[in-house]
């Protein structure tokens, strides 16, 4: 009985992938820094591997940026725009165009970015098309095996598999329409086994190709492809035993009998997100000679593993395959690196958690009780302690609350216009939420945090920072303003902080894209809002203009994707106490004047399900826990919302159901897509196509943004357009920010003359 895990958190315990890739962006280190921090951050995990007692342990899991990004460079999928490298080409500029790649240059748009999966971290989206020459144009998986064979560990390189690879791309412009990237694979398969004979001579046994889309209703659909594709790979003479990744849910039983068919000799399977598993397995007969990786240790989730119920279930895989090795459901890349930084949390809920270094050890202790159960019966004794809940658990006021609510609280008037007084008829301007986050705010935020500063000094140069923000918005033209959010470090944290229920972490960081990390908060217990949360900042910023400042809240859906929940009632019943809570404040901001409330649902495609027939349960309590938060306003009253990075043309249908009067979304990284989606079905309420990509450190000039907003208004008619970036501001600086609005209001107007011309 052997353990191995799917891969670990990248970005170092105290971000030090973060802080090296930032540094290089703004010239402070050249490639040998970058390299020697990424190479120091692979050989801790191993050593953390090492250190608990797995058995078998992966390589080229580690990215700078992102692992589907990698795989492209890897077999050379580099648009044009990118240039071609050149034989003698230094790191440097191999670094240049990776990260060009990632995040654009002024003059070259970077690739397509969105959610991995039902995930909150993002991948980079490569461009193929029937032209694209497909080959093995790299050698990093090589290269970091190599690194851990020389510190003395063979590890199991991983790289994501040619099905998944396709399926995931999209098609570059030009391509024909109603092609595939997926027509690319018989091509493509003599690049991965060309890999696997170099893996195989530099020492590997063992490399694992992972296919996450078979959980997919894609990947069931091209599950002949994978057949074919895998029985290629398999029938390579001089090559590793080969493991098949899959994960975030079941694949199902036509795959695992096209597994069985390709000769592969190990599949991974996800026992979390996809129970039934096991009954799968029992109706294929099994896997015969080939092994399983039982994911029953949770990679996306922070609470303690059941060691009941786990080893329950790993005795009911016995027999279903050669041998079954315990592990992680998918890679613990989406959990905070290590519980032992969380000093100050309440001991009671700390007990209940396991961030990546303790779910290591929890791999460790299943593999052992079921090679030597009395060895460690007094570990599995302390794992299976009942534990006592903790404080705000439970509240009774929250429950009986919602109860006497029933299923009503949803529906609002409305007066059926999009623009409120004041405002222009055509293309209203206005931003997401967030300015950038500049060194003075951190700064205040730290002091106030530490008690340097009281509470009188902080919120003196919050308002100071609101006083910039509104009067730059006044002077570039916008017509419906926002705060900018100063006082907030997080979107979802922010609440969370003032929220019961909920709790927050001092280093749980988590990758989200790219160097930006986020502290997902843990919402443990029954949610209510003891006092106000934005109010007080809102009435501020509305006092010092005349023009319209939009509230800001984070939605429910958005609430639960963007934090660990608990798991011992149904999401719906969760999300249904968050938006009670927002009900509050949303109710609180109109009674103040505020006339435009933005609730932000970006994650409300996110949490869709991956299989299409459990979606509509999903949205329906998903677009209920919003109307719920939203509907109690009157109907002079603008209830917004924003979603960004994620693919939306299949829940339309979901996005006008919200009810919100506006609805901005993510639209310039992929070029205005969602606008024929919103045509084709026939969306009616007002939209807000992000017309600059604010990911990107590019300035968008007034004519780009013109083009963009002339291609919405193919779809969208004119008095339901408004004009705004895709996403919140914060990331950015005032250098790249000011002109590029100052273009997006100049577009507007030139559009908007056109308009009432």
């Amino acid at each position: 009985m052997t353990t191995t895990v799917h891969g670990y958190p990248r970005i170092g315990p105290d971000r030090e992938l973060k802080r090296a890739c930032e540094a290089y962006w703004a010239g402070r280190g050249g490639p040998a820094d970058l390299d020697a921090v990424g190479a120091r951050l692979r050989r801790a995990a191993w050593e953390a591997y090492a250190e608990a007692g797995i058995d078998e342990m992966p390589s080229n899991t580690f990215s700078y940026y992102d692992h589907m990004l990698d795989t492209a460079v890897l077999f050379g999928a580099v648009p044009t725009r990118f240039g071609r490298p050149e034989e003698a080409e230094d790191r440097g500029a191999e670094l240049d165009r990776y990260f060009a790649m990632a995040r654009g240059v002024q003059d070259t748009a970077p690739l397509e970015m969105t959610k991995w999966f039902d995930t909150n971290y993002h991948y980079l989206v490569p461009e193929l098309s029937p032209h694209t020459d497909l080959r093995l144009a790299g050698n990093k998986p090589l290269a970091e095996f190599t690194q851990a064979k020389g510190l003395g560990y063979l590890t199991r390189p991983v790289v994501v598999g040619p099905v998944t690879f396709l399926l995931l791309s999209k098609p570059a412009a030009g391509a024909p329409d109603g092609w595939s990237p997926l027509e690319l694979l018989d091509g493509l398969v003599p690049a991965y086994a060309e890999l696997l004979r170099r893996l195989r001579a530099a020492g590997a046994g063992d490399v694992q190709l992972d296919e996450p889309v078979l959980a997919t209703d894609r990947g069931r659909a091209a599950v002949a492809e994978f057949e074919r594709a895998y029985r290629a790979l398999a029938d390579e003479p001089e090559r590793p035993r080969i493991t098949v990744g899959t994960y975030f849910g079941p694949i199902g039983t036509e795959a695992l009998e096209a597994f069985k068919r390709t000769g592969a000799e190990r599949i991974a399977l996800d026992l979390v997100s996809g129970p039934d598993t096991a009954g799968e397995l029992a109706a294929v007969s099994g896997l015969g000679d080939a092994d399983l990786v039982a994911g029953v240790v949770d990679g996306r989730n922070v609470w303690r593993t059941d060691v009941r119920a786990a080893l329950s279930r790993l005795s009911t895989l016995m027999g279903l395959a050669r041998e079954v090795v315990v592990g992680t459901s998918c890679s613990l890349l989406h959990v905070p690196v290590d519980l032992d930084a969380e000093t100050g949390m309440d001991p009671a809920l700390r007990a209940r958690l396991a961030f990546a270094r303790q779910k290591l050890d929890e791999v460790a202790l299943l593999g052992r009780a079921l090679k030597d159960p009395e060895g460690v019966a007094a570990d599995l004794e302390r794992a299976r302690a009942d534990l006592p809940e903790p404080e705000g658990f439970r509240n009774a006021q929250v429950r009986a609350r919602l109860e006497s609510l029933g299923k009503g609280g949803e529906e609002r008037l409305r007066e059926g216009r999009w623009n409120s007084e004041g405002e222009p008829q055509y293309l209203p301007t206005t931003t997401i939420g967030s300015f950038p986050q500049t060194e003075e705010i951190r700064k205040a935020r730290a002091e106030h945090r530490t008690g340097a500063i009281g509470d009188q000094e902080y919120e003196s140069r919050m308002r100071a920072e609101i006083d910039k923000v509104i009067a730059l918005q006044e002077d570039i033209g916008l017509d419906v303003l926002v705060h900018g959010e100063p006082e907030r470090n997080d979107m979802v944290q922010y609440f969370a902080e003032r929220l019961g229920g909920y709790t927050t972490t001092a280093k749980g960081w988590v990758q989200s894209y790219g160097s930006r990390c986020v502290r997902p908060p843990i919402l443990f217990g029954d949610v209510h809002r003891p006092e106000p949360m934005t109010v007080p900042w809102a009435r501020y910023a509305q006092s010092r203009t005349d023009k319209p400042v939009k509230g800001m809240l984070t939605g429910p859906v958005t609430m639960l994707a963007w934090s660990f929940v608990r798991d011992d009632q149904p999401l719906a019943d969760t999300a249904r106490q968050v938006a009670l809570a927002l009900r509050d404040e949303v109710a609180d901001l109109e009674r103040e004047g505020i006339r435009h409330i933005q609730v932000d649902e970006a994650a409300l495609r996110e949490l869709l399900p991956l299989r299409a027939s459990e979606r509509q349960a999903y949205l329906d309590w998903a677009v209920g826990a919003f109307r719920l938060a939203t509907s109690g306003v009157g109907g002079r009253t603008l209830i917004h919302t924003h979603m960004c990075y994620s693919e939306f043309g299949e829940i339309v249908g979901a996005i006008e159901a919200l009810g919100a009067d506006v609805t901005s979304v993510e639209a310039a990284r992929s070029h205005m897509e969602l606008v024929d989606d919103l045509d084709r079905s026939g969306y009616r309420r007002g939209i807000g196509p992000g017309v600059y990509d604010i990911h990107s450190p590019r300035v968008p000039s007034a004519d780009e943004i013109e083009a963009a907003l002339r291609t919405a208004l193919r779809a969208v008619d004119p008095e339901r357009l408004w004009v705004n970036p895709d996403c919140g501001l914060k990331t950015r600086g005032y250098p790249e920010i000011e002109p590029a609005l100052r273009n997006m209001v100049e577009a507007a107007r030139r559009v908007r003359a056109d308009l009432a011309g």
